[in-house]
């Protein structure tokens, strides 16, 4: 888009009839920021930085436009292409940049014993938002009544990582198992990662005996 718009500035007609620092050169400097931002869009490392660089991004382009006399392409730059995108992509980086830790209830009886650690004051909660942060990455804690409940809930996808009574931390994402694995806590000593895409083992019909078999075989007429 920025080779096409600047094409459009060197060989329009009419644009440059009083020369190149004629009264359109202004033009010139607002178009080469087209490339720049859009570097700087893909070497920002935050996605909410970046989410900031593409709104500037969309305004310029809309401004470019503009200037060209495109009012209406300018407006649908600016309305579709930048306010409304970057809407969706904001809904979209705050839903996927966050970890579901599912946890014991401090109340419950299966927590009672350790309620401390489950707190979101605990030196590894504490520990735990920090290596995320790092990856600019959000922690929100999910509590259950009990361990079955905390099992079952990591296994049917609902939250990506369990802390369980027993200090065991399991996370059914691989990604996360890497970035878990540098929190400096005692609790990653007890991480495990768990696969849920190989498929769960089913029982073996049971094979009837040999004294079945002979049972079957008398009762035949």
């Amino acid at each position: 888009m920025s080779n096409y718009l600047f094409s459009e500035i060197l060989f329009s007609d009419g644009l440059f009839s009083d020369g190149l620092l004629g009264k359109n050169f202004y033009i010139i400097p607002i178009t080469l920021l087209l490339p720049l931002t859009a570097a700087l869009v893909v070497l920002q490392a935050n996605p909410y930085q970046a989410l900031v660089v593409r709104g500037i991004l969309g305004a310029i382009a809309a401004l470019v436009y503009a200037l060209f006399g495109a009012a209406d392409v300018a407006l649908t730059e600016a309305l579709v292409g930048t306010m409304l995108s970057i809407t969706l992509y904001a809904v979209a980086v705050r839903s996927s940049m966050n970890m579901r830790l599912g946890i014991l209830d401090s109340g419950s009886k299966s927590g009672s014993e350790s309620g401390s650690e489950y707190s979101p004051e605990s030196p590894f909660i504490a520990a735990l938002r920090a290596a995320l942060k790092a990856h600019h990455m959000r922690l929100e804690l999910v509590t259950y009544d009990n361990a079955a409940a905390l099992q079952a809930a990591l296994i049917a996808k609902e939250i990506h990582t369990a802390y369980d009574s027993k200090h065991f931390l399991k996370t059914r994402i691989e990604a996360l198992y890497s970035i878990l694995k540098t929190v400096d806590s005692p609790t990653t000593a007890n991480l495990t990662y768990l696969d849920l895409s190989r498929p769960l083992a089913q029982p073996l019909p049971a094979q009837p005996s040999d004294q079945t078999d002979q049972n079957l075989q008398e009762e035949r007429p």
